[in-house]
């Protein structure tokens, strides 16, 4: 059967809303802590924002199982906005864990930052105003830092993802795992060009690249999975 290839305007791709209603009143609210709840409102109700933006709670219970099968302890999140992510991160971790979060705009953290606190889990985190791929080749330059992270989440620049993943094979060590947010990018991967923006297209153009370069990367074995906006997952084999 031809599956329709309409872009849908937020951040789950499923074709039905009350499929998705069933999956998020399932399995995913009944086990969403109450921080990141109080985080996820507190970004929808904040007029600066754009609460698609944020990682979407389906995707985000499957990065917790992940980090929690991997026994991760020391991560890099790239791209925080208000910290849904990184705060479920912090929460998942051990308690001398410890995250490198990198974004470009503290104003977007700091909305979510009082949630950060009130969990008690600020201390895991430490968070650099900056762009990401500096931050990376500062970090590259000392020895000790590669292959030393358990764990990385990309969710920034989409059109820098192939620079990130070249350097995160390097900090990221051998059987860690790589995540890779909006692989997906509202279903313009596989929709007519004609109906896609400028914007969007090159967005849509470098990630439909990525998707093709990843699966070709020997590096790595893959999956993406069409939860959220879609997520590719990344275990490093050497």
């Amino acid at each position: 059967m031809e599956l329709p290839t309409r872009i849908i305007p937020n951040p789950h791709l499923l074709q039905s809303d009350d499929l998705l209603k069933h999956i998020m009143e399932t399995t995913v609210y009944p086990r969403e802590p109450q921080v990141l709840k109080e985080l996820r409102d507190a970004t929808a109700k904040d007029p600066r924002c754009r609460a698609m933006m944020a990682t979407a709670p389906d995707a985000g219970q499957f990065v917790a199982l992940l980090l929690k099968l991997t026994g991760a302890k020391k991560t890099i999140e790239l791209g925080v906005f208000t910290g849904y992510s990184l705060l479920l991160t912090a929460l998942t971790i051990p308690q001398d864990g410890k995250i490198t979060a990198i974004d470009t705009n503290r104003e977007f953290y700091e909305i979510g930052l009082p949630v950060i606190q009130k969990a008690g889990i600020g201390h895991k985190i430490e968070f650099i105003e900056s762009e990401a791929l500096p931050v990376l080749d500062e970090l590259l330059k000392k020895e000790a830092n590669e292959g030393s992270y358990d764990f990385a989440y990309v969710d920034a620049d989409k059109l820098n993802y192939w620079n990130y993943h070249e350097r995160l094979m390097k900090l990221v060590k051998v059987g860690g795992i790589i995540v890779y947010d909006n692989t997906l990018w509202g279903g313009s991967v596989a929709a007519d060009p004609a109906t896609v923006g400028h914007r969007g297209g090159a967005v849509t153009q470098s990630t439909i690249q990525f998707n093709k370069s990843i699966a070709a990367d020997p590096r790595v074995d893959i999956s993406l999975a069409p939860l959220g906006d879609g997520i590719t997952v990344c275990r490093r084999i050497y």
